[in-house]
């Protein structure tokens, strides 16, 4: 291998180093301390959709709930967004091919092994062209958050230019918050914002 060919595969053999070695909590650390020193990195908290902030959806959905977004699940079964009416929805884009999708992902899965499954419910959409990857993905990390692949094309607000992309939908399917980029979500004070907007 040429250098020029060397110093093109650096910076990808540095990532996979960070993200799949122990050296992957130290650097992420280190990292995310920076961002929260910024205001990047740490995720806004939802808000009910009452706060002028919120943009209003309009009922569309065969149950007054303003999102039908068809998805499949790991093993092959419909389902619709529409069925989580009621609860408060964190729906997240990704594709295990995308390095910030994957650091945030063990945030993420802290998240959800905190809040109540009754009132908040987790919506992983993977956007692997193959579903294969993802499945792998998740099984040698142990992520036991629920993941959907999308059954057809991704209508607003769940359709982004970019991944990661997350979505918090009130229990009524309103949009309480979006976030396009990578996140640290397991804090205190985000856990306290999707129980509060669940009451």
């Amino acid at each position: 291998m040429n250098r020029k060919n060397l110093l093109q595969w650096l910076p990808l053999a540095i990532l996979a180093l960070v993200l799949f070695s122990p050296l992957r909590t130290p650097v992420l650390g280190a990292l995310q301390r920076g961002l929260l020193a910024t205001g990047l990195w740490k995720a806004d908290a939802p808000v009910a959709a009452s706060s002028p902030a919120a943009a209003p959806a309009v009922p569309t959905g065969s149950n007054g709930y303003p999102h039908n977004l068809p998805l499949t699940t790991l093993d092959g079964k419909s389902v619709n967004l529409r069925d989580l009416k009621g609860k408060v929805v964190f729906v997240n884009l990704w594709a295990s091919w995308c390095p910030p999708c994957v650091a945030e992902m063990p945030g993420i899965q802290a998240l959800y092994t905190k809040v109540d499954p009754r009132k908040v419910a987790f919506v992983m959409i993977s956007l692997d062209e193959n579903p294969a990857k993802a499945q792998a993905m998740l099984r040698r990390q142990n992520y036991t958050f629920p993941v959907y692949f999308p059954a057809g094309p991704l209508a607003p607000p769940f359709d982004s230019n970019s991944i990661p992309s997350t979505i918090i939908l009130d229990p009524d399917g309103q949009v309480a918050a979006r976030h396009d980029g990578m996140a640290e979500y397991d804090t205190p004070e985000f856990k306290a914002a999707l129980e509060k907007l669940a009451h």
